[in-house]
């Protein structure tokens, strides 16, 4: 999992929640929706295995406990940070648990090739197909090749995390006279706007100890989905596409428009390489402000001065990313998000994923927070908070989705090459090199 994933899992908890910790909370189950009829499996024992511990496993627990009563089925947990390491070894020696949580659909994908995964059928695929925002994305996710290479659906998609979405500061566009830009087009001139009125439009910052590169890697992933089509994002995960092709350079230099204009970036391009990823968008709220915008995924207002208490105030807010106008590629989202995986099957097991096809099911954890949903079929108004309830309207209205790309990479190249040869970058180098770098590493580990 990427640096920036964890986070997604981890920090947006506090954060997209804090209008909501301490209410008196009603039974999860008692949702907007009506859950449908999913059969009678008293006694039988499902168990579940997966990386969600502390407040995250307490919601799922919550949003189970729905299907237990409806069912009568026994839901049995079990929750680890060497969930990774631990699945693998128990698929490995037969001791499968009935669904299995993969944050990483690469590792579902291999244990899917070593035939350790049962496929969840085409029923379900087409569901998620209809059903979901962007539902052919999420289906193409969830879909592997087994150990005679024939491609199934094996992954659902269910605890979904953002990424492409722009932070700032209500009060300040107000003053100004700005308005949300609905294109990347609008957004660009929005920026000259800013700078034309003696403002300076962004925070970028991408210092992370020993993970610094990372947050320049989600910027060139958002960028890669307005500049070209998902299909060139595809080969460019499985290098199909190489890092010095002109589509991938041709983002690099688009970020560069933005992290490289010493009129864009709070303290000037040359900060941008030693900025703290997570003190960058304090410049929001200082005074006056220092930068308008700030780019970056749902996790960071954990970041912001108050830990979040800015989004709740209304003195914070955001809105989507917006892809070009003349690129005619839609509505394009970043972001990451859990795969469901049947290892072990039973009639129960069957159930419990046609559970999540029901909105109630995703209702019941919507109203406990830190939960995104893409089913369409959802009612937004069980969402915890106003800011989740947005986010999740951009889900819902995508018609691309795309994981993360450098979590689908080689170790070496998504958590290596590219986060330095981005810092790289940031430093100055250019782009033609910054590729040519990241391709010289990837080609030395084929």
């Amino acid at each position: 999992m990427s640096f920036s994933n964890k986070f997604l899992s981890g920090a947006a908890v506090a954060a997209l929640s804090m209008s909501f910790a301490g209410m008196a909370q009603a039974d999860v189950c008692d949702t907007p929706s009506k859950l449908g009829d999913l059969g009678n499996f008293a006694g039988e024992v499902i168990t579940i295995a997966g990386s969600m511990e502390g407040k995250d496993e307490e919601m799922l627990l919550n949003t189970v406990s729905c299907f237990e009563k409806a069912t009568g089925a026994v839901v049995q947990y079990s929750g680890s940070r060497d969930f990774a390491a631990l699945v693998v070894a128990d698929l490995r020696s037969n001791n499968a648990p009935n669904i299995a949580i993969f944050p990483q659909p690469g590792l579902a994908a291999d244990m899917a090739k070593e035939g350790h995964l049962v496929p969840l059928g085409d029923d379900l695929a087409n569901w998620m197909s209809d059903n979901y925002g962007a539902g052919s994305s999420w289906v193409d996710l969830g879909t592997y090749a087994d150990s005679d290479g024939k491609e199934d659906f094996y992954g659902f998609a269910f605890k979904m995390d953002l990424k492409s979405l722009v932070w700032y500061s209500p009060e300040q566009f107000e003053d100004n006279g700005y308005e949300i830009p609905a294109t990347m087009e609008e957004l660009i001139a929005l920026s000259d706007q800013m700078v034309a009125d003696g403002n300076t439009p962004w925070c970028i910052g991408v210092e992370s100890g020993n993970a610094t590169g990372w947050t320049a890697t989600d910027w060139m992933e958002d960028l890669m989905l307005r500049t070209t089509s998902p299909e060139n994002y595809d080969r460019w995960v499985s290098n199909d596409l190489p890092f010095n092709s002109p589509e991938v350079l041709n983002a690099m230099e688009v970020y560069g428009q933005f992290s490289r204009n010493d009129d864009y970036v709070a303290g000037g391009a040359s900060s941008v390489a030693t900025t703290f990823f997570g003190d960058a968008p304090k410049g929001l709220f200082s005074s006056p402000a220092s930068c308008l915008m700030h780019r970056q995924a749902s996790f960071i207002p954990a970041f912001f001065p108050k830990k979040g208490e800015e989004v709740a105030n209304g003195e914070a807010d955001f809105f989507y990313f917006p892809p070009y106008a003349s690129a005619n590629l839609g509505n394009p989202v970043l972001g990451a998000g859990t795969l469901w995986t049947m290892a072990k099957d039973s009639p129960a097991t069957r159930a419990f994923f046609q559970y999540m096809t029901e909105a109630s099911a995703h209702e019941a954890w919507m109203s406990q927070g830190t939960f995104l949903t893409a089913h369409k079929g959802a009612d937004l108004n069980a969402y915890a908070t106003p800011a989740l309830r947005k986010q999740g309207e951009i889900l819902s209205n995508a018609t691309t989705f795309r994981f993360d790309a450098s979590d689908l990479m080689p170790g070496a190249i998504g958590a290596g090459a590219f986060w330095s040869e981005m810092t790289a970058f940031a430093n100055g180098q250019d782009a033609k090199t910054t590729g040519d770098n990241i391709q010289a590493a990837w080609d030395a580990i084929k």
